[in-house]
């Protein structure tokens, strides 16, 4: 795999993150500073272009932020590699 492709995993927890994110009118800046993260950290994660990625810290940050599981980022059943 090559650093332009991401796994499907990977882009489900982005997926919700973002659909989370938007349905409770959260900014990309807001959400980067309550995670303590750089501000361009969300929208490096959420861009097409750029592949960073959550990782198990972020999605548990994540879960606090929001008020829920982390296992409320990922799919029920695996996914698929392309």
């Amino acid at each position: 795999m090559d650093n332009s492709t991401i796994d499907p995993i990977e882009q489900y927890v982005i997926d919700t993150v973002r659909r989370m994110r938007i349905e409770k009118k959260i900014s990309q800046k807001e959400l980067a500073y309550s995670l303590n993260l750089s501000i361009g950290f969300i929208g490096s994660v959420e861009s097409s272009k750029l592949r960073a990625k959550y990782n198990l810290s972020h999605i548990n940050k994540l879960a606090e932020y929001f008020g829920c599981s982390p296992k409320d980022f990922l799919p029920n059943s695996s996914l698929a590699d392309e």
